[in-house]
């Protein structure tokens, strides 16, 4: 861990800790190192979720019905 790691406590479901403590024995970390990975992962994916929608952002939309529609007019349902 960082020098620059600041503190928190993390209330989890006991399995759940038994699991993670086991995953830290035996992937030889520690389950705040762990938890910081999983924290990391999930920003990530936050990031390019965000980055798509951002791309994405001046198709034009399409209702649900206007989706059937099409589908049903190309012989797709």
């Amino acid at each position: 861990m960082s020098e620059l790691s600041k503190r928190a406590t993390v209330y989890f479901d006991p399995a759940l800790h038994r699991a993670l403590r086991v995953r830290a024995a035996t992937s030889n970390q520690s389950v705040s190192e762990l938890v910081d990975e999983a924290i990391r992962q999930m920003m990530k994916e936050d990031q390019e979720d965000l980055e798509t929608y951002a791309a994405r952002v001046a198709e034009p939309e399409i209702s649900y019905e206007a989706m059937l529609g099409d589908l049903k007019k190309h012989g797709k349902i």
